[in-house]
């Protein structure tokens, strides 16, 4: 057993220093590292007009509805810095976008199938309405702020609010262009990275609520009682539990896959083509990875976020009761929201269409399958059936925390824990395995050098 592990260390270690003896790579991860310190030390710059401390204190009246939104921006919108919306405002824009792919705006549509060209024209629109919704979201956010506390921003003027909503959405554009730098000249993709930098930030203080929990349940005025000291350890020690079986069940979800058996109408050519004479298609059980659970959480937090602000009254308490995943009516749109993107996403990411053209072309089919249309037919059964198992997980992942947090009245930034573990762990997958592949690309380039 020692052996083993000790194997295992110095795999691990022989890996790290393989990685950084290379100094392309090294300097990807480097410029990523300081490409998210950079976005970090801005969640401390104030907007204009605003102090801090107020801010924070308004925002604390949120509790439980911020709680995500609060992770996602790290911690930059309680400190209502000038990039207090971090990158939500593009995830937003890019679910906007993808729905009107589907023929629903015809220009979206043939932009979609022109390839390189069209990808940039409509990664250009996602942007521009990225700041529209930036600027609304800004402007929504300081007449809420102000709402809370007016002397967070003094006298309050028409021209004060456009102000902060510029430079807030200024801020925004300032992400998304560092967001770009990171994928160009660093590791990962750029907005995963800097949402998964925000959420790790926001550790610590999962883990002191955990830890002093009873400090928060004397705080809960619906509770009267506190847990003695061993309960407390024992509820501490079982979260960090959960967390790791969060985390080994993201990477196995992460590396299973349905193989889909493929012949060759020609052997010869299928040795050529595959290097062996059977082949498969793999399908991922898990197709679209954890941007569900993105979309979802962001689409929940962000309006109610937006709309506790504003003072209480029958269309907020509806609100509240829609989108506030405490509720049982807001936990139900929660899972259908998670259930919806799946199934979206699964479907964009796999193109069944696309597979059973290219099968064609290769002379290969499914056997037992006629090609074309039952081709086309039979992959989109099997990529549905995977995605019902891949958004369960998700779901049972995402809700189970919120439930046992309502049962053992746990802290807000406990009950989002597994949801914003399964982004960090599915972002973390994603960045090993592209240093593992560019660390390849180098291996392979030196070696017909």
């Amino acid at each position: 057993m020692s052996n083993t592990l000790g194997k295992g260390l110095k795999n691990v270690s022989n890996s790290i220093v393989k990685v950084f003896k290379d100094k392309d790579l090294s300097k990807r991860i480097f410029f990523t590292l300081f490409a998210l310190l950079v976005y970090k030390l801005l969640t401390y710059i104030p907007a204009p007009f605003i102090d801090q401390l107020v801010a924070a204190e308004a925002f604390n009246k949120l509790g439980e509805t911020g709680a995500m939104a609060q992770a996602i921006s790290g911690g930059s919108l309680k400190q209502f810095s000038i990039i207090a919306l971090g990158v939500s405002p593009y995830i937003t824009a890019s679910i906007v976008i993808q729905l009107l792919q589907m023929d629903i705006i015809p220009l979206f549509a043939q932009w979609k199938d022109e390839g390189e060209t069209g990808r940039q024209k409509l990664n250009q629109a996602t942007r521009y309405l990225a700041l529209f919704l930036a600027f609304v979201q800004s402007l929504a956010i300081s007449f809420g702020f102000n709402y809370q506390l007016p002397v967070i921003m003094g006298e309050a003027t028409p021209l004060k609010y456009v102000y902060i909503a510029i430079v807030m959405t200024a801020g925004t554009a300032f992400l998304l262009w560092l967001a770009d730098q990171i994928t160009a000249k660093g590791i990962g993709n750029g907005t995963s990275m800097i949402i998964a930098a925000g959420i790790i930030s926001s550790f610590p203080k999962l883990f002191n609520d955990l830890y002093y929990i009873n400090d928060y349940i004397e705080n809960l005025p619906t509770v009267t009682f506190t847990y003695t000291e061993l309960q407390s350890r024992l509820i501490f020690v079982s979260g960090i539990i959960l967390l790791v079986l969060i985390i080994l069940a993201v990477i196995f979800m992460h590396s299973s896959v349905r193989k889909i058996p493929i012949q060759y109408a020609n052997r010869g050519n299928a040795a050529n083509l595959s290097g062996k004479k059977d082949a498969h298609i793999p399908i991922k059980l898990n197709s679209a990875g954890v941007i569900p659970v993105i979309f979802a959480a962001t689409l929940v937090s962000l309006p109610l976020t937006i709309i506790r602000f504003f003072p209480a009254g029958a269309a907020n308490r509806w609100l509240n009761y829609i989108f506030n995943n405490q509720e049982p009516l807001g936990l139900i749109l929660y899972i259908v929201l998670i259930y919806l993107f799946s199934f979206f996403y699964s479907f964009i990411q796999v193109s069944p269409e696309k597979i059973s053209d290219n099968l064609r072309k290769q002379g290969s089919y499914i056997p037992g399958i006629r090609p074309g249309r039952e081709t086309e037919n039979y992959i989109s059964g099997v990529l549905a059936r995977t995605t019902v198992v891949g958004s369960t997980y998700l779901v049972i992942i995402a809700v189970f925390p919120i439930l046992l947090g309502k049962f053992l009245h746990l802290p807000p930034s406990v009950q989002i824990g597994g949801t914003s573990l399964l982004i960090v762990v599915g972002v973390a997958i994603e960045v090993a395995k592209q240093i593992e592949t560019k660390s390849k690309e180098r291996k392979y380039t030196g070696f017909i050098k």
